[in-house]
């Protein structure tokens, strides 16, 4: 990893990492790489931080330089989520209601999405 700094759990039982100014790496329960986003689905980030996994095993990664969150389905192309209204993402959660959370570290605030 180059400069890890967000990581969540897959309910399969691996985990994702984001790494500074880079891309989200995907690793199985055994910790071996299985895949990097960015090769996976040729994305392209600025600088991914905040990453959670919805209950379907999709990955939403917030990314600070572009202020977007991403959806990245297990098969599919990615899909923004948020385009406007975010200054600085950060930290992510999602819930089993749909809801995903995501820290703004301009605004002080805690964003709620469905």
């Amino acid at each position: 990893l180059q400069g890890p700094r967000y990581v969540s759990l897959v309910p399969s039982g691996g985990f994702v990492v984001s790494e500074e100014c880079g891309d989200v790496k995907v690793f199985t329960s055994s910790r071996k790489l299985l895949c990097s986003l960015s090769s996976k689905y040729g994305h392209q980030f600025g600088n991914p931080a905040g990453v959670c996994v919805d209950m379907d095993g999709s990955i939403l990664v917030a990314d600070e330089q572009r202020r977007t969150v991403h959806l990245f389905p297990e098969h599919g192309a990615p899909v923004c989520l948020v385009s406007t209204g975010l200054r600085k993402p950060a930290g992510m959660a999602c819930s089993s209601s749909g809801h995903f959370f995501v820290a703004d570290a301009v605004e002080n605030c805690v964003k709620v999405f469905k």
